[in-house]
């Protein structure tokens, strides 16, 4: 693994941290929407993405997985699993999953 992979996916990880932290500071029914972060590895990104709580626990389930904006995905350390019209989910491949396993708050 690289210092830039290494990196970036422990940017992706410090997203995915905040976002569990709104997730459990909003409150809303299973069906209504949550802005969360962008959990790409670009450390200046600011989008939001729009995502049920269905649908970002159903991103939670791995720990190597993130919720995108569609094009913040970086091909070298991730694979995309899911398109959705507001958001992707990507996985890590195995060496940055590691680091994505290792760093997911719900382990």
């Amino acid at each position: 693994m690289t210092d830039r992979s290494e990196r970036l996916a422990r940017n992706e990880a410090m997203f995915r941290s905040v976002n569990e932290r709104v997730e459990e500071v909003v409150q809303p029914g299973p069906t209504e929407a949550i802005d969360f972060l962008c959990e790409c590895g670009d450390t200046e990104c600011v989008e939001k993405i729009t995502l049920t709580r269905e649908e970002y626990e159903s991103v939670r389930m791995d720990g190597a997985q993130f919720a995108i904006v569609a094009g913040h995905e970086i091909p070298d350390i991730e694979s995309v699993v899911r398109r959705a019209d507001r958001f992707l989910v990507v996985r890590k491949h195995p060496h940055e999953a590691e680091i994505a396993r290792e760093t997911d708050p719900r382990s």
